[in-house]
């Protein structure tokens, strides 16, 4: 196997290609070329080896490429400087890297590149979201559902709708971004992502009990109000990192819970909302990582909605910040 090694000496780096060989039953690891440290001049290099390594390289060639990606836009935001961020810490700069290559690479693709990638985004999201809420169709049956328009056998009406509901909110709201967040537009989301799948529309008039969580939700008669708060701390705190306003906005929406069901896809889309509203390209929460998810969230629980605990929250910022840089180099590269 051939990989890509960086060592930094003194303030720079430098990037060797690694070969891990198996030898007389051993593992054998040596650098097989000095790649240097201009990313510009790395492929160039790589593709000027010798034959012998040619083989090799090409066996890894999507993991080289994305590592010289990844590493090439994370130098980009390093050379901002931005100033630190106390709930992102060291992921201040992967989420930048992330916003930097939306915006030069993928933003200038052709509409039918941009439309593959982003086809390809949406089955991924509307799986994971659905998925983390009991929807039970595969990846597999999400791609054939909303890619090639085939119903999956031995699912429920509901579950279809779920996933196909959610296509089209993204899209919607993709094609047409409000400049602004209200009521209006957290209603609408809501009420199209339960279309044909829950008749009751609009905040919720009635208490509730959220299965298995740590937290109590608003109130019915302190909904709206509780809604009105919320919309006032996201304008009140409009100056912080787009990522951790967009992360915090989704804590307070989920512990509010303004309506009898749904609210856990409904403010998953809210979150890439207000990202793509930044600037930022959307994000993804797997669902292999339900728990971790849900533990970030609790973690916050006992905050009031106008809270902004670093240590509370940092967790949570963390967690999703990951996530985000994970699968936005795995679908958008």
């Amino acid at each position: 196997m051939v990989f890509i090694y960086k060592k930094r000496i003194g303030t720079k780096e430098y990037y060797y290609l690694r070969a891990s060989l198996t030898r007389n039953g051993k593992q054998v690891t040596k650098d097989i070329a000095y790649l240097g440290s201009d990313f510009l001049k790395i492929k160039e290099k790589l593709s000027s080896l010798s034959k012998e390594h040619q083989k090799e390289i090409r066996k890894t060639y999507k993991t080289i490429h994305r590592f010289l990606e990844v590493n090439h836009f994370l130098e980009k935001a390093k050379e901002l400087k931005l100033k630190k961020d106390e709930f992102l810490g060291d992921f201040l700069n992967l989420v930048e890297a992330c916003k930097i290559h939306w915006d030069s690479v993928f933003k200038r693709l052709d509409f039918n590149s941009k439309e593959e990638l982003l086809n390809d985004f949406v089955v991924e999201y509307s799986y994971n979201t659905t998925s983390l809420e009991g929807n039970m169709i595969t990846l597999k049956e999400a791609e054939k559902l909303l890619l090639e328009q085939k119903t999956p056998k031995d699912r429920t009406l509901r579950e279809l709708y779920d996933l196909q509901n959610t296509r089209a909110v993204f899209f919607s709201y993709y094609e047409n971004l409000p400049k602004i967040m209200d009521h209006n537009i957290i209603q609408e989301i809501h009420d199209s992502l339960l279309e044909n799948i829950d008749v009751r529309k609009g905040y919720r008039t009635q208490d509730i009990r959220v299965i298995k969580s740590k937290f109590k939700s608003s109130p019915a008669q302190y909904v709206k109000t509780d809604m009105d708060l919320l919309l006032k701390w996201f304008e009140d705190n409009s100056n912080l990192h787009p990522f951790v306003l967009a992360i915090l906005f989704h804590h307070k929406f989920e512990k509010i819970h303004p309506f009898f069901d749904g609210n856990g896809r409904t403010g998953r889309i809210l979150a890439n909302l207000i990202l793509m509203q930044k600037g930022y390209p959307p994000l993804i929460i797997r669902k292999k990582n339900r728990k971790r998810y849900l533990d970030a969230l609790s973690k916050a629980d006992r905050l009031d909605l106008d809270s902004l605990s670093i240590k509370d929250y940092s967790r949570l910022v963390k967690f999703v910040a990951n996530e985000f840089v994970k699968n936005y180099w795995n679908l958008f590269l």
